[in-house]
């Protein structure tokens, strides 16, 4: 039995105040976090919908929601003869909600007047910043035909990497029975599960929650009505273990929680690889995105290896190695850009913009001249000027300022600052 399109809402959580991704987070939601220099992370579950034929998705934010509003409306336009949408549901005050969002299923126990407005018969459950390309068919096809109250979307893990999750161990009929988290390593030989002979030889052996969910609609409801549980992960799927069948549906793809600055570096510098976990070229699982009328990209005596450069840049740079290069990047003569993320600009500097800069003494919009830039994020709408070292590395220590952060040996330089000429971070 195939689930039908019209029976399935998708729920998308948007997250808190994102502030593990601070300073990226300043000004923006944790779904509108641009990545892979031309989307935005929002994208990636949506884009697993819409690859899995579900065209009716809610994202659930509360927090400086401006710019994925902006991002929403400008990208998913549906045919006005079809039900398909793509809806922002921020948090608003109301005589029976008072409050902000409390927690993953208070987003969702507030918002469900919303969802009861339209016809389903199966909630899906995402989160809004993980990268993994999934056919979530698939798992809704499992989820009815084992006749299922809840099932979770699970991955195997190894021993190292167990302590770090929400583990569930399964009976033979993949029915999860019972619930740890963030288990210590003495406790890990009791919680083993049935996973195939590939997880077995790469030794992982335990499955992890990956905060994908699907609901019953009715059990949804009634779950709902209890004002007295806030979140998913933590209260409503330890206390169904064991009253409800709870179904595991194991995925063996790439998945990452890209929550913290360390994981988004990596899950950005990780699109360069020869061939990446994450493929943006499959065609078959499409990322989609809010199309821009962009000019090709033009560049000139410019070393380019392993790296991806966005739509309309100008890269006059020596060389650019293993970096994401975000829409609209400018990047001046003999300029070095090595293992960082430079997100771009939002718009073009006119001719009489840049003239009246350089007349003032102004750095212009994009990279200067002469830079060293290196294990950096370079957020949007930045100016830095010639002659700037910024040279990331484990060898510096944590610390944020007006200007920049610094989290794990990446240096953060935060949207819309000013960088003078010769200015060091090393």
């Amino acid at each position: 039995m195939k689930a039908k399109k019209k029976n399935v809402i998708a729920i998308i959580l948007g997250g808190g105040q994102g502030s593990r991704l601070y300073p990226l987070t300043e000004s923006r939601s944790k779904p509108a976090v641009p990545i892979g220099g031309k989307y935005r992370l929002v994208d990636i579950p949506i884009s697993n919908c819409m690859n899995s034929d579900i065209y009716r998705i809610f994202v659930l934010t509360q927090f400086n929601s401006a710019s994925l509003n902006a991002h929403i409306k400008n990208t998913y336009h549906f045919s006005i003869f079809s039900h398909a949408f793509v809806d922002i549901l921020a948090a608003e005050q109301t005589p029976d909600n008072p409050t902000w969002f409390q927690g993953t299923a208070d987003a969702v126990r507030q918002c469900m007047p919303h969802f009861l407005n339209h016809n389903f018969d199966y909630a899906l459950i995402l989160s809004g910043d993980q990268l993994y390309q999934m056919d979530l068919n698939e798992m809704i096809e499992e989820h009815i035909k084992n006749e299922a109250d809840i099932s979770i979307a699970t991955l195997p893990v190894n021993e190292k990497d167990a302590s770090e999750f929400g583990i569930l161990r399964t009976n033979s009929e993949s029915c999860i029975e019972s619930f740890i988290e963030k288990p210590s390593k003495d406790l890990l030989p009791d919680w083993k599960s049935d996973v195939s002979d590939q997880m077995k030889s790469e030794g992982k052996h335990y499955l992890a929650s990956m905060g994908i969910y699907i609901f019953n609609k009715k059990l949804l409801v009634d779950i709902m009505s209890n004002p007295n549980t806030k979140d998913f992960g933590k209260e409503i799927i330890p206390q169904a273990v064991g009253h409800k069948k709870i179904f595991s549906f194991q995925y063996e793809g790439y998945w990452t929680d890209i929550g913290n600055i360390d994981s988004f570096f990596e899950a950005n510098i990780g699109l360069t690889d020869d061939v990446p976990h994450f493929n943006l070229f499959d065609d078959d699982n499409k990322i989609y995105t809010r199309p821009r009328l962009l000019p090709p990209t033009k560049f000139k005596k410019t070393n380019i290896d392993r790296s991806l450069v966005s739509d309309g840049c100008i890269v006059n740079a020596k060389e650019v190695i293993r970096s994401v290069i975000g829409n609209r990047s400018r990047i001046g003569d003999d300029t070095t850009i090595q293992n960082s993320y430079i997100m771009g600009n939002d718009f073009y500097q006119n001719i009489d913009d840049m003239k009246e800069d350089l007349k003032n003494n102004r750095q212009l919009m994009g990279i200067g001249e002469r830079c060293f830039i290196n294990n950096a994020i370079v957020d949007k709408n930045c100016r830095i000027g010639n002659d700037v070292y910024i040279n990331g590395g484990k060898h510096l220590n944590d610390l944020s300022n007006e200007l920049y952060t610094i989290k794990d040996g990446i240096v953060v330089v935060k949207k819309g600052v000013t960088i003078p000429d010769n200015y060091t971070i090393k």
